[in-house]
C-alpha cells in the first residue's frame, strides 16, 4: 500500500511542476487582395519583313551594258537613272526606221497624185474603171506603208529609250548583278531590285488550333474584342527592343495553307527612317484584345505541387490554406488566374514557405501590382484592302484591321477620299518650322504616323529649351460646326499629351482656338493639328 501512495505523490507533484505550452505566435506573411477586373491581353506570333513593294529591274533590249550609275545599297528614287546601255546600234536603228518612214511617205505622195490624175480622166471615160481601181488601190497601200514605217519609229524611240535604266520608285537598291561591259539579253535581263522601305510589311501566321480557341473564347464572352476591331501590332526586334511605331493588319489570306495548317496574316508599320530591312525575324505582338472578370497574381504567389499548381489563401479567420487554381497567359511578371480564385480573397505573396494549412497567420496587406500597359490601338498608313476585315474576322477575331464601313480609314497614304493624309498629296506635308499630324473622321487619337511626326519634334524641343511649339487643330466644314470644333480641340489636346509624355515642359506648348478651314482646302485636310516650332515669347 505504501508504494502506491508514493507513486501518486510523486506523479501528483510532477504534473503541478510541468507548465503548460504556449500557442506558437502567427506567421507573419503578406498577402494582396486579389480583385476581378478587365485586363488587356497581347498575342504573340513569329513573323518576318517584307518590303511592301519590291521591284527587279530588269533590262528591256538586249544590248552591252555600258555603266552602272547608281551607289549600290543607296536610297534611291523614282526615276533616279540606274543603269545606261551602249546606245549606238539603236540611234542606227532609229535612222534607219525614220528614213523607211520617209521613204514610204514619199511613194505616199506619188500614189496619191497618181489618184488625183485618174479620177477626172475615168470620169470623162478616157481611161478604163481598172486604172482607177489599180490607182485607189496603190494609194491605200502606200497609206498603210506609211502607217507600218510609223510604228517601227515608234519601236526604234521606245528601244532606245529603254537604254536608260531608272528605278520606278523610292526604296532601297540592292548590288548590280551585271557588271558594267557585260552583253544583256533574256537569260540575264536581271540587273538589281529596288525594295520600298516605307511602310514595311510583316508577315505572320496564326494555327488553326489557335484560330478556333479565340473564336470560342469570344463566341463565351471570355474574351472582348477591341471597339471596330481595331488592334495594334507591335514588333519586337532581335535584339529584344521594340520598334517604336506600331501598324495594324491589313491583310488576311482567304484559306489556311494546306501544307502549314496556318493562316497567313500581313501588317504594314510606317518605317521612314528605313530601321525595318527585308528579312529580318521579329516578334509580333497584337493589342486590343481584353479579359472581363479576371483575377492576376504575381508569379510568384503560384506554386507547383504533385497536383498542379496551387496559391496559399488567407481565410476570414486568418488562417492559411492552400487552394489548387488554374493558370491562362502571363500577364508581365504576374499570372492570370483562369479559376480557383474569388474576387476579394487574399492571396499570400511572401512567406509561404513557412505555412502549414489550418495554421493561423498575421497578414501584412500589399498593394496590387499595377497591370500591364494597354497598348494604344495603332493605325498605319495603307488602306485596307476590300474584304480583309471579314476575312481575318472570321477565322482570328483579333486579326480584323477595322469594322466594314466604319470611318477608319488609315492616315498616311491612304486611297479612301475620307483619309485625312490623302489630301493634299499625301502623308502630311511638314509646314513651316513644324509638322502636321493627320486625324480620320470622327477621331482624336493619335495614330502611329502621328506619334512618328513627333519624334522630330520632341528633338527640336529637347535640343532647344528656348522653342516653344504652337498646336492649332483645324475644323471641318462639313458636318455641326460646334461638334466639329469640339473634335479638333480635342485633337490638338491629345498632341500635347504626347508632348507632354515625352517630358516636353507645359511651358513650352502653346494652344490656339480651332481655326476654320482655309477656303479651297478639302475637308480631310481640315482634320489636322498643325505642330508649328516659334521662338521663345
Amino acid at each position: 500500500m505504501l508504494p502506491l501512495l508514493c507513486a501518486a505523490v510523486l506523479l501528483s507533484a510532477c504534473s503541478k511542476s510541468e507548465p503548460e505550452k504556449a500557442a506558437p505566435p502567427p506567421t507573419e506573411v503578406s498577402a494582396v487582395a486579389v480583385k476581378a477586373q478587365t485586363v488587356p491581353v497581347t498575342y504573340e506570333f513569329v513573323g518576318q519583313t517584307e518590303s511592301s513593294q519590291q521591284v527587279e529591274i530588269r533590262a528591256r533590249v538586249n544590248g552591252f551594258l555600258e555603266k552602272r550609275v547608281y551607289t549600290e545599297g543607296t536610297f534611291v528614287e523614282p526615276g533616279q537613272v540606274l543603269f545606261r546601255m551602249d546606245v549606238k546600234p539603236f540611234e542606227a536603228s532609229l535612222k534607219a526606221a525614220k528614213a523607211e518612214l520617209a521613204q514610204q511617205q514619199a511613194r505616199l505622195a506619188t500614189a496619191r497624185a497618181n489618184l488625183a490624175r485618174v479620177k477626172p480622166l475615168v470620169a470623162d471615160n478616157a481611161l478604163a474603171v481598172k486604172d482607177l481601181d489599180d490607182a485607189t488601190g496603190s494609194d491605200q497601200a502606200a497609206a498603210a506603208a506609211v502607217e507600218a514605217a510609223a510604228a517601227k519609229v515608234t519601236d526604234a524611240q521606245l528601244n532606245l529609250g529603254y537604254t536608260t535604266i531608272t528605278s520606278p520608285v523610292a526604296g532601297q537598291s540592292s548590288f548590280a548583278k551585271v557588271q558594267d561591259g557585260a552583253y544583256v539579253n533574256a537569260e540575264n535581263s536581271l540587273l538589281t531590285y529596288v525594295a520600298k522601305l516605307d511602310p514595311m510589311r510583316v508577315n505572320f501566321s496564326l494555327s488553326e488550333n489557335e484560330s478556333l480557341r479565340l473564336q470560342d473564347e469570344v463566341a463565351k464572352g471570355k474574351l472582348l474584342k477591341a471597339p471596330r476591331d481595331d488592334y495594334a501590332v507591335e514588333l519586337v526586334l532581335a535584339d529584344g527592343s521594340s520598334f517604336p511605331a506600331q501598324g495594324r493588319i491589313t491583310f488576311a489570306d482567304a484559306s489556311f495553307s494546306q501544307e502549314t495548317g496556318t493562316f497567313l496574316l500581313r501588317a504594314e508599320l510606317p518605317n521612314p527612317k528605313g530601321e525595318l530591312r527585308p528579312g529580318q525575324f521579329v516578334r509580333v505582338k497584337v493589342h486590343g484584345f481584353q479579359r472581363p472578370n479576371s483575377i492576376i497574381v504575381p508569379q510568384r504567389a503560384v506554386q507547383e505541387g504533385p497536383r498542379g499548381e496551387f496559391v496559399w489563401v488567407v481565410d476570414g479567420e486568418g488562417k492559411a490554406s492552400q487552394r489548387p487554381v488554374s493558370v491562362g497567359d502571363w500577364m508581365g511578371d504576374q499570372w492570370l488566374v483562369t479559376a480557383g480564385l474569388k474576387d476579394g480573397e487574399r492571396v499570400v505573396v511572401d512567406g509561404f514557405m513557412r505555412l502549414a494549412p489550418g495554421a493561423p497567420v498575421k497578414v501584412n496587406e500589399v498593394q496590387p501590382e499595377p497591370l500591364p500597359e494597354g497598348k494604344a490601338v495603332g493605325r498605319q498608313a495603307g488602306p485596307t484592302p476590300p474584304g480583309t476585315a471579314a476575312a481575318a474576322a472570321s477565322v482570328m477575331p483579333n486579326a480584323a484591321p477595322g469594322a466594314a464601313g466604319a470611318a477608319g480609314s488609315a492616315t498616311g497614304k491612304a486611297s479612301a477620299a475620307s483619309s485625312a493624309s490623302s489630301a493634299a498629296g499625301a502623308a502630311g506635308a511638314p509646314v513651316a518650322n513644324g509638322d502636321a499630324v493627320y486625324f480620320d473622321r470622327g477621331r482624336t487619337a493619335l495614330d502611329a504616323t502621328g506619334q512618328v511626326r513627333l519624334v522630330a519634334i520632341i528633338a527640336a524641343l529637347k535640343a532647344k529649351p528656348d522653342l516653344r511649339v504652337v498646336l492649332n487643330g483645324y475644323v471641318d466644314s462639313s458636318g455641326d460646326p460646334k461638334v466639329n470644333a469640339a473634335l479638333a480641340k480635342r485633337r490638338a489636346e491629345a498632341v500635347r499629351d504626347a508632348l507632354l509624355a515625352a517630358d516636353v515642359p507645359a511651358n513650352q506648348i502653346e494652344m490656339k482656338a480651332p481655326a476654320n478651314i482655309v477656303g479651297g482646302d478639302s475637308p480631310a485636310m481640315a482634320r489636322r493639328v498643325d505642330v508649328i516650332l516659334a521662338g521663345a515669347r
